[in-house]
């Protein structure tokens, strides 16, 4: 399993959430609590949106606890809204095009999580995939391979109902091939205006997830980093920070979305 974090509120330096607080991002790469894999040393990237129509990235196969580039870029690059990820690969090889966040024009998807089994119907899910997409898909996991089935089923237009048809999709594929329960996943998406957050498993226990708890809350993540804003909010795998018991954990199943009005959670039932 991986870790990721993803934050939409007033320009920050990405330092501020990533690497700065306590066990931040960086630290849970080497330390994660809550995964079945503790260690998660298989790459990492993070992708953000600034002046430029499309979003920037960095990726990189080293660990993300050893890499100065990773520090100095962080220290840097300031954003209104950014994810970030480090990888633990169950499967897929050790590549850079393997790193999420991926990207498709102004799109960013990350993603924790596993499709069971993948090889055994991979073959079908990939001839799933819209032509215009495909060339796109540049990596062997399964994670792009949902961000891209999703943007088959109208991402572009509709990100709940893109997912939810991507799952339900997903599990139908598993069916055919004898598996009952066969995703379970975390999702961030944006499109550098909003962002989406998803947790879901077939057996109704997705990886975990969690939400910051509120503005005041925020702020103290990194008291010496400028104001967030009143509508910040920032997602997580595991809870960063001096305040981590305060963080909400997301309902089993359920969506999130963040824009200018604040946060909105309801039930995902694909």
């Amino acid at each position: 399993m991986c870790r990721w974090l993803a934050y939409r509120g007033a320009p920050v330096l990405m330092e501020d959430l990533i690497i700065k607080p306590k066990d931040n991002l960086i630290h849970q790469s080497l330390h994660a609590r809550a995964p079945r894999t503790p260690t998660n040393g298989d790459g990492f990237g993070m992708g953000w949106y600034d002046n430029h129509p499309y979003p920037g990235l960095f990726k990189s196969i080293r660990p993300a606890w050893n890499d100065m580039n990773l520090l100095d870029l962080a220290a840097h690059i300031e954003s209104p809204l950014f994810m970030a990820h480090v990888r633990a690969t169950s499967m897929a090889t050790v590549q850079e095009t393997n790193c999420h966040p991926y990207r498709y024009k102004n799109w960013l998807f990350v993603h924790n999580g596993q499709i069971s089994e993948f090889g055994k119907f991979r073959q079908k899910l990939m001839a799933t995939v819209a032509p215009e997409y495909f060339g796109n898909i540049l990596g062997s996991t399964d994670s792009e391979l949902m961000f891209h089935l999703a943007l088959t089923f109208g991402l572009e237009q509709d990100v709940p109902g893109a997912v939810a048809q991507m799952v339900s999709y997903v599990e139908s594929v598993g069916r055919e091939v004898g598996l009952e329960k066969c995703i379970w996943m975390t999702l961030g998406i944006s499109d550098g205006n909003d962002l989406w957050g998803f947790r879901y498993g077939s057996d109704g226990k997705g990886p975990s997830l969690y939400v910051s708890p509120g503005i005041n809350e925020l702020s103290k993540l990194n008291p010496e980093a400028r104001s967030v804003g009143e509508n910040a909010v920032c997602i997580v795998s595991e809870p960063i920070g001096n305040y981590q018991d305060i963080w909400k954990a997301v309902p089993e199943n359920s969506q999130l979305t963040v824009n200018e009005r604040g946060l909105e959670i309801e039930a995902f039932n694909p």
